[in-house]
């Protein structure tokens, strides 16, 4: 297939102005982009005709398409989202609080919500617990690709420009496994001119890639760093995710000692609890040990089950236990509601299940 063709959110607003002359037109196109949502050239009425179709040549508006969505009862959407090549990855949209209304029915205080992105198409790491997994590594997702997804959902819920958002990486794919263009995109979202969506407002879930872990951190972009830990040693980590075994746990706790933390803040440790396999007591007395000495807050998320997968979903009673412990010994700790449960809310269940579809069809 020929080579893919750039996107204009590709590019930061420096990029663009070495690209597109009359310099004045690179913020007005940015407007177009991170303001108004335009997804065609003709949508950017104060452009001239000309150079929209200059441009038209060279760069797409907007890389994706909504392929298929899911909502849930809770407010979750659930979006698959199709790439110019075909190939399709997935982005939700969570709502984490609801909006407040003081005794006149005024509203006090907007809805909160935050979009959980992609970074690849499928992904390498090859966790066992994961759909993702099941269709292997296709390829990067570029840093127009990654910023199109915000954009694309905060139009599709008309979310204005200048709402606040949160940003988290935690969708399909690995983020510091491509680094390069995740970097590019945070840094595509602190424009002022764009979304303005500040490095605190956007976290990077990783796996564990202790060597990439100290990359992200030698670049400082003031990000959140959140680690999908999922288990106190290193036996069963290796089995859960194969890729321990370059990047052990111990690795991991010293990478994260060495990345800039706002002291006001605490790193996010990802527990994702499986019956019989990580929920029970003893785990916890070890993942006490483990953060001793790491100001850090603990996310147990319950394992979402899907077809054909061998674990199983914990007990509501094991995971209160498992909460009580670590909070009587210190740790900040919470338990993640399952959003979207009666969707497709796993990671790439929307995916595989759409593929599964069209399979039938042909």
């Amino acid at each position: 297939m020929s080579e893919l063709k750039p996107s204009l959110m590709d590019y930061t607003l420096k990029e663009l102005e070495s690209l597109i002359s009359p310099k004045f037109r690179v913020k007005q196109i940015y407007g177009w982009l991170y303001h108004h949502y335009a997804s065609v050239y003709e949508d950017m009425k104060n452009i001239p005709k000309a150079l929209k179709e200059e441009l038209d040549e060279k760069y797409l508006v907007n890389p994706l398409s909504i392929k298929n969505k899911e909502e849930s009862t809770d407010g979750t959407i659930k979006y698959l989202l199709e790439l110019q090549d075909g190939k399709t990855m997935e982005a939700v949209w969570l709502k984490m609080k609801d909006e407040q209304l003081d005794e006149s029915g005024n509203i006090c205080q907007e809805a909160k919500y935050t979009i959980c992105v992609s970074t690849q198409v499928g992904c390498k790491v090859g966790c066992t617990f994961c759909l993702t997994a099941k269709g292997g590594f296709t390829r990067d997702l570029s840093a127009g690709e990654i910023v199109a997804q915000v954009v694309t959902l905060k139009k599709d819920n008309n979310h204005k420009h200048s709402r606040k958002i949160n940003i988290v990486y935690m969708g399909m794919g690995e983020p510091l496994d491509n680094l390069t263009n995740l970097a590019k995109a945070i840094e595509i979202f602190k424009e002022d001119e764009g979304l303005s969506i500040g490095g605190k407002r956007q976290t990077v879930s990783t796996s564990g890639l202790s060597s990439k872990i100290d990359k992200l951190g030698e670049m400082d972009l003031g990000v959140h760093i959140a680690i999908s830990l999922h288990a106190v040693d290193d036996e069963l980590r290796s089995e859960l995710i194969p890729m321990n075994k370059a990047h052990n746990i111990q690795s991991i706790m010293d990478a994260v000692k060495r990345f800039p933390i706002d002291t006001r803040k605490r790193v996010m440790f990802e527990y994702l609890v499986i019956k019989g396999k990580n929920d029970d007591i003893a785990s916890a007395k070890k993942l006490v040990k483990l953060l001793a000495d790491i100001k850090a807050k603990v996310n147990l998320i319950y394992f979402n089950p899907y077809p054909g997968t061998p674990y199983h979903r914990p007990s509501k009673a094991s995971m209160l236990s498992f909460q009580e412990y670590l909070v009587k010994h210190g740790l900040l700790c919470t338990i993640r509601d399952s959003k979207g449960i009666d969707i497709s809310a796993a990671c790439g269940q929307l995916k595989e299940k759409v593929e599964v579809e069209g399979e039938g069809e042909a």
